[in-house]
């Protein structure tokens, strides 16, 4: 008997618009600030754990801007008593090296004396202190840094469920975790309905959203997985809205990877998030610990890797990049300001309230009258 499946049709970016709102107000009218348990930001973005993004020193400049850094506690920042020597090895490592002198370098144990030494670092600085772990060393690694001091913990792999399967005696289990630790855990990632439903039925502060859309990332040409991020936030916030309605408390959901412009953080927004978090645009400030490179969590991975460096450059500061003045017209600096203007088109004055905008299918968004922009004539 022949089975027939029908393709579900979704959407990323590039696919659709958001509709001006039938009221307008002032951009300098809106709160774009985002919460989570007892962690509040100015602005709506978090850093992606990435080595290249993520030092103690970025994590002040990131606060400094309003927003939030998230340190990878199995990178080099804690296996390396001067981590910026392997983020200069990884830099200066020609193409056909990199993957190699990647794996070289995350090889060294993790010390945890380190990870108690960096969340001091951010601290001083001023800064929330998130940190990053997979969830087969979050047991083992996560408290050490809440001891220190850390503020949030984000548990993060590749694809994340409330339920699943292996070998291993003793799992991680979120209800477990949350009596272990006591501050906001955030965790990631996922791109459905019913996942991200019953990992806010664990207890859980937050779910990141996006498999595969990083700059960074290879998962989608290495294992053929993922969801466009419109489609991936709307079926997530679904979920939240769900169980909102049901429970009353409110899990935010962050979009994590593809975001490149302020038309994408904002269609991230009216798609449902509650923030973002993006990578690769960092990695193009001036602050960034790696000067213009960028690879992922999983890049070095001692069998699979499902990520590689890319070579993105230096844009500007992360004051231009969040605030501007913008140098340049394609939508890549002043994020925020880009935001503000969106949410006075649409008449939000909060986040929750720019959920409400109308989304539109629309493929010809880019390229409808931009001949000339294209290079076309």
């Amino acid at each position: 008997m022949t089975n027939f499946r029908e393709l579900r049709r979704v959407y990323g970016f590039d696919e659709v618009a958001i509709v001006p709102g039938a009221m307008t107000i002032n951009p300098d009218m809106t709160d774009t600030s985002f919460s989570l348990g007892d962690v509040t930001i100015n602005i709506p973005i978090l850093g992606s754990a990435m080595d290249a993004v993520a030092s103690p020193q970025f994590a002040g400049e990131m606060h400094r801007q309003g927003a939030m850094s998230v340190m990878n506690l199995e990178g080099v920042q804690t296996r390396y008593d001067n981590p910026q020597d392997a983020i200069d090895e990884i830099s200066a490592s020609s193409p056909n090296d990199v993957t190699k002198t990647m794996q070289k370098i995350y090889s060294k144990p993790i010390n945890n004396e380190l990870i108690e030494k960096r969340v001091r670092e951010i601290k001083s600085t001023g800064a929330y202190c998130a940190v990053s772990v997979t969830p087969a060393l979050t047991k083992k690694l996560g408290p050490i840094a809440v001891e220190a001091g850390a503020d949030m913990l984000v548990v993060q792999s590749t694809v994340t469920t409330a339920r699943h399967s292996s070998r291993s005696l003793q799992g991680l289990k979120f209800p477990e975790l949350l009596e272990l630790v006591d501050v906001p855990i955030l965790v990631g990632n996922c791109v459905g309905y019913d996942v991200a439903l019953e990992i806010m039925e664990t207890g859980i502060h937050g779910i990141l959203v996006g498999v595969g859309p990083g700059a960074a990332c290879t998962t989608r040409e290495v294992t053929g997985v993922g969801v466009p991020q419109v489609t991936a936030t709307m079926d997530c916030a679904q979920a939240r809205d769900e169980f909102y309605n049901r429970t009353g408390k409110y899990i935010p959901i962050i979009t994590d990877g593809g975001i490149r412009t302020g038309g994408e953080l904002c269609k991230s927004i009216a798609s449902g998030a509650d923030a973002v978090m993006i990578g690769t645009p960092l990695a193009q400030s001036e602050e960034a610990p790696a000067n213009g490179v960028n690879w992922g969590m999983a890049s070095p991975h001692p069998a699979l890797p499902r990520g590689t460096r890319v070579k993105v450059g230096t844009k500007g500061t992360l004051k231009q990049l969040f605030h501007g003045p913008s140098s340049v017209s394609n939508g890549t600096q002043n994020l925020i300001g880009a935001l503000k203007a969106c949410m006075g088109m649409v008449g939000a004055t909060n986040i929750k309230e720019m959920h409400n905008a109308e989304i539109v299918v629309a493929p010809s968004i880019k390229t409808e009258g931009k001949h000339y922009q294209l290079g076309l004539e």
